[in-house]
């Protein structure tokens, strides 16, 4: 008898202690919504336990990239929320959701000591936009090749395919009959579409799709990318007129030079200084003055 009590102490005692569980309990009717671009949508919320006659309610939203605001504080609707919630006991009401809504909401009880949350996960339904693509118009054979898809739009996240020649490009070519050969490797998530080396065989016309379960899916339009061989008599053509281009200019210099229509280097002039041996010269001159000798500095 006495191991008995003892059992069920211990069951009370950590159905109480537990989360969600017991004496008191946050808990919501739908832990992810899915709504359409402008439609309303109800989270739900209900609690139960000693929290009190009044216990707090408050709830919170992290959008995708991780901010979090308060959706409810104090027991009202917070200022960006005021014209579209309603707060209906611990439950919210939205008149319409946008694509900015997405994320996680939190409801959060709390009072008499006690305290406890819920999550509720809402996916604004967005169909994809035609996504921005972007096609190489010639690559030469052997070099690596990048082709892209995005969509700025689609909720949830919009996933790809490419099509070459109309035909679907498989994302596991070597899964595929008649695609084993292919090098190609195709992201779905990211829309990547590489060529790590190209062949001739991958010229053609290509295109991209984006979808997701919110619409109808929407392509890119079509766009040829070209695989050349490297053209090396084009470079030894170059290679060869750069070469007599500078043979031509050393020709035209050295004739320059030759004609002297190049300016010469300045030609250091020479200082000369007279020193007469005598003012007047040497007697039986007449009194005129003649120079008798000079030196060049």
């Amino acid at each position: 008898m006495l191991v008995y009590r003892c059992l069920v102490s211990v069951t009370l005692c950590l159905l109480y202690a537990a989360p969600g569980i017991g004496a008191f309990s946050v808990t919501t009717k739908a832990a992810e919504v899915r709504v359409k671009e402008n439609e309303g949508a109800d989270l739900t919320c209900s609690y139960s336990g000693d929290y009190g006659a009044n216990a707090r309610v408050e709830w919170k939203f992290k959008d995708l990239k991780g901010s979090q605001t308060y959706v409810v504080f104090d027991g009202k609707p917070t200022t960006p929320y005021l014209d579209r919630v309603i707060m209906h006991t611990s439950n919210l009401r939205f008149s319409k959701m946008t694509r900015n809504d997405n994320g996680v909401y939190d409801c959060e009880v709390s009072g008499n000591g006690q305290f406890g949350e819920t999550r509720v996960t809402v996916t604004v339904l967005v169909p994809p936009s035609v996504p921005q693509c972007r096609v190489l118009p010639t690559v030469t054979t052997g070099k690596t090749a990048l082709l892209s898809c995005h969509d700025v739009d689609g909720s949830p996240p919009s996933k790809y395919r490419w099509y070459k020649d109309g035909m679907l490009l498989p994302a596991e070519p070597s899964k595929i009959s008649g695609f084993q050969n292919a090098t190609y490797k195709l992201n779905t998530d990211n829309g990547n579409l590489e060529f790590p080396r190209v062949t001739k065989a991958d010229s053609g016309q290509y295109y991209c799709e984006a979808y997701n379960d919110a619409g109808l899916p929407q392509r890119c339009k079509e766009k040829k990318m070209e695989v050349r061989d490297l053209n090396t008599g084009g470079i030894v053509a170059g290679v060869l007129v750069a070469l007599i281009l500078l043979v031509l200019l050393g020709v035209g210099i050295w004739y320059a030079k030759k004609k002297g229509y190049l300016p010469k280097k300045k030609e250091r002039k020479a200082n000369v200084v007279y020193q007469p041996t005598s003012m007047y010269g040497n007697e039986g001159d007449d009194g005129e003055f003649k120079q008798k000798s000079s030196f060049v500095v």
